[in-house]
């Protein structure tokens, strides 16, 4: 991960302090756990083996893709030369805090791995910019709606399992609700509107956009069928933005059986790029609310 904060995006705007959870807490460790192996010229293979590890080990801790035993860190710590026992008992205490599992931990059985980690930076997240083309992204989705959408991703699974994903979903979507909520500017193609069998189904999930955009924090806008080409064609994509300094800008990358996290400055500036330009290109906010209240009395 970068350590360096992506240039300043006045879309995004003033985000509120969020509560970080125990992914955040990861990666907010190894990168500070990087800083200090590269203060200190120490290779990442030389780290590897004062932990009886290797390099793609401490790799992957620095990216915050693994939990920390505190051994570990403390041996890497007097590697690193921090021997003041509150700075080391800080860091051990982070690492404490970091291995908590979160609320998802009890969905494990149905979560991949790279969802399980996106879960987690969306719940630390101070703002969430997403764009989708086919789908209404799945924090704005109803329980019907997403019911839907499980059942047609996954065709073998039983009801059971697909009412676990249903349960993980809807709990998802406590994040809007809570206290120092993130803020969400969700881009939504038309096309997604209308991706749901039954006309009853099609008009709750309209409903309960309209209902969502109406709290503070979410803001809305449809990308209309005649708006022709743009920017964004390629794909869905998220950028997730942090209070914590030592978290860079994201852009996550949904594919069907794995994501990417893109975190380099100049990835994350065209994404941004990308977004600015949908957005205006989108109906605005107030023109979408209008649209959804006339497309829900024409269904």
């Amino acid at each position: 991960m970068r350590a360096a904060r992506s240039g300043h995006d006045p879309a995004l705007g003033h985000a509120p302090v969020r509560p970080q959870g125990p992914t955040a807490l990861r990666i907010v460790l190894g990168n500070q756990l990087r800083q200090l192996r590269e203060a200190s010229g120490i290779t990442a293979g030389a780290a590897g083996h004062a932990i009886r590890a290797s390099h793609a080990k401490i790799s992957r801790m620095e990216l915050g893709r693994v939990g920390f035993k505190e051994r570990d860190v403390a041996d890497l710590l007097t590697l690193y030369g921090i021997t003041d026992e509150q700075e080391r008992g800080a860091f051990l205490a982070l690492a404490r805090r970091a291995n908590v599992p979160g609320w998802w931990h009890h969905y494990s059985d149905i979560l991949p791995a790279w969802f399980e980690m996106y879960l987690g930076l969306e719940q630390a997240a101070s703002v969430i910019r997403t764009y989708e083309p086919q789908l209404v992204p799945g924090l704005l989705q109803t329980e019907e709606g997403s019911r839907a959408v499980f059942q047609l991703g996954h065709p073998d699974a039983s009801s059971a399992d697909i009412e676990r994903r249903v349960a993980l979903r809807m709990k998802r979507q406590r994040v809007l609700t809570q206290p120092e909520a993130p803020n969400l500017w969700a881009v939504i193609d038309e096309a997604a509107l209308w991706r749901l069998d039954g006309r009853a189904a099609m008009r709750n999930q309209i409903q309960h956009l309209i209902d969502m955009a109406e709290l503070p924090n979410v803001t809305l806008q449809v990308m209309p069928f005649y708006s022709g080409a743009h920017a964004a064609v390629g794909g869905p994509f998220t950028i997730l933005r942090f209070s914590e300094r030592d978290l860079p800008d994201l852009v996550y990358l949904e594919q069907l059986t794995s994501a990417l996290y893109l975190d380099k400055n100049e990835d994350v500036q065209h994404y941004l790029v990308v977004m600015d330009r949908l957005c205006v290109q989108a109906k605005s906010p107030t023109e979408t609310i209008r649209f959804l209240n006339s497309t829900l009395k024409e269904t």
